[in-house]
């Protein structure tokens, strides 16, 4: 629907996958995190953890971990602060761990892939709401991020209710064609 509108890309990269079958939707909470060794431990990292102890129910966490594909971003212990904080997912520009207490805790995650590193002392924090590009597309904190087995996709909060009209209209069309293709397919 977004690039029939605007003629833009609004879907994250094919490897942004779920770590199991969910869908959900919420506003975007984003966090910017650079890579940088350095010895501060867990203390360089700690807006990660005051964005999720600050967002409203019903947000989607947005983490990008430059270069993160090595390094686990999230794990367990954060999985089960957003879930218990009301946060509907979380979406990771790099890898996430702790797979098993994550798909126990039916949190829905969806990243690039799955390490068993932690970002301490790796990565420092930059922003919490800032503008990132996640997967390929721009994210802005605020921006409704809807994400199913296909994969994620991001609407700029202003034209919101302009896409999900048009996504409707799509929807409505493909699913009244499959009758039509079901009695053509019979009679071959």
């Amino acid at each position: 629907a977004t690039e029939q509108l605007y003629g833009q890309r609004s879907y994250m990269s094919h490897d942004m996958r779920p770590l199991f079958k969910t869908k959900f939707a919420g506003p975007a909470v984003t966090v910017l995190m650079k890579k940088g060794e350095h010895k501060e431990g867990s203390a360089a990292s700690q807006g990660m953890l005051d964005a999720i102890d600050t967002a409203p129910p019903g947000s989607v966490y947005v983490m990008v971990l430059e270069d993160g594909l090595d390094y686990g971003g999230i794990g367990a212990l954060m999985v089960t602060a957003m879930k218990f904080r009301g946060m509907t997912g979380a979406v990771v520009d790099g890898s996430i761990r702790d797979t098993p207490q994550i798909g126990r805790l039916q949190f829905p995650v969806f990243s690039r892939g799955v390490a068993p590193s932690t970002t301490i002392g790796h990565y420092r924090f930059v922003g919490v709401n800032v503008p990132v590009t996640c997967a390929g597309v721009r994210v802005n904190a605020g921006d409704i991020i809807t994400a199913d087995e296909d994969g994620v996709a991001v609407v700029e909060r202003a034209h919101a209710a302009e896409v999900l009209k048009k996504a409707q209209e799509l929807d409505n069309t493909e699913h009244s064609m499959l009758p039509f293709i079901d009695r053509k397919s019979t009679r071959l």
